[in-house]
């Protein structure tokens, strides 16, 4: 009698085919998957704003299930402190901004996040803190900090807002592109991930993505104008393209293995150095 064949899922089948491949068409079917999403979102959000929603709200999620693993677990083992730290940095800045400018759904959203954050920042800094493992969160916020406080007086919008207002605006895009270094930075040297955080930071990995595609369907429907405008000076909306592109491509490295792992069954449990 032969063997009894063992089915397997398609994705998981299309996951085997990819890893097989070249890295150059690896990067390839990428580049295809990523033209495939944008224009499916192009296709499909007609209200470019609500891909900023989107964005937030995915954030959101990722907050929500980092409060579940703290309530359930009981434990705060496989979270960056600093993370946290740099993003109610940079969602108190956003808040204030959002406070002066629109005073709209962003500003609900944003408020929501950042209380979020705060609890989950409390819960590491005092209930759990003897779970927290300080040794692996190694990144200094001052690293961080301080060049995007620099980069911020030096380069924000002109004309539009008080200065405070220009300024805190870019400081917190700046400060937003490298929040998630220090988790990524924790993980690897944990040498081990929790399937909570897998699940947090690939919440923030499709909110970036969302965020950047924004700015891309911009580019394209206003014919390269953005672009134009940032030739000729205007240097924050080049700092805007860069930050969102900095961020998207951070937090890509992790989501390529995310669903990788979940292709074959499991959630992500290391990092390649």
């Amino acid at each position: 009698m032969g063997k009894k064949r063992v089915s397997s899922s398609p994705l998981k089948v299309l996951i085997q085919w990819i890893q097989r491949q070249y890295l150059i068409v690896k990067l390839i079917l990428g580049g295809i998957a990523t033209l495939c999403s944008l224009v499916a979102l192009k296709t499909l959000v007609k209200d470019r704003d609500m891909l900023f929603v989107a964005s937030e709200s995915s954030h959101i999620i990722g907050i929500l299930i980092l409060i579940y693993k703290l309530t359930t677990k009981q434990s705060c083992s496989g979270l960056s402190l600093k993370s946290q730290e740099l993003t109610a940095i940079f969602l108190a800045a956003r808040l204030v901004c959002s406070v002066m400018i629109e005073g709209d759904i962003h500003t609900l959203l944003d408020s929501i996040t950042l209380a979020s954050t705060l609890w989950v920042i409390y819960m590491l800094r005092f209930k759990f803190k003897s779970t927290y493992i300080k040794d692996f969160d190694t990144i200094s916020l001052f690293y961080v900090v301080i060049p995007c406080g620099i980069l911020s007086i030096l380069v924000h919008p002109k004309g539009r807002w008080f200065v405070i207002g220009s300024v805190l605006w870019s400081f917190c895009l700046s400060v937003e592109a490298l929040s998630m270094l220090p988790q990524l930075r924790f993980m690897q040297n944990a040498k081990m991930i929790e399937p909570f955080t897998a699940h947090y930071v690939f919440a923030l990995g499709i909110s970036r993505f969302v965020g950047c595609a924004h700015w891309i369907i911009q580019i394209y429907e206003t014919n390269g104008a953005y672009l134009v405008l940032a030739g000729k000076g205007n240097l924050f909306l080049l700092l805007v393209f860069v930050a969102e592109t900095v961020q998207t491509f951070i937090l890509a490295d992790f989501c390529y293995y995310y669903v990788k792992s979940v292709a074959k069954g499991k959630i992500i449990e290391s990092l390649p150095v």
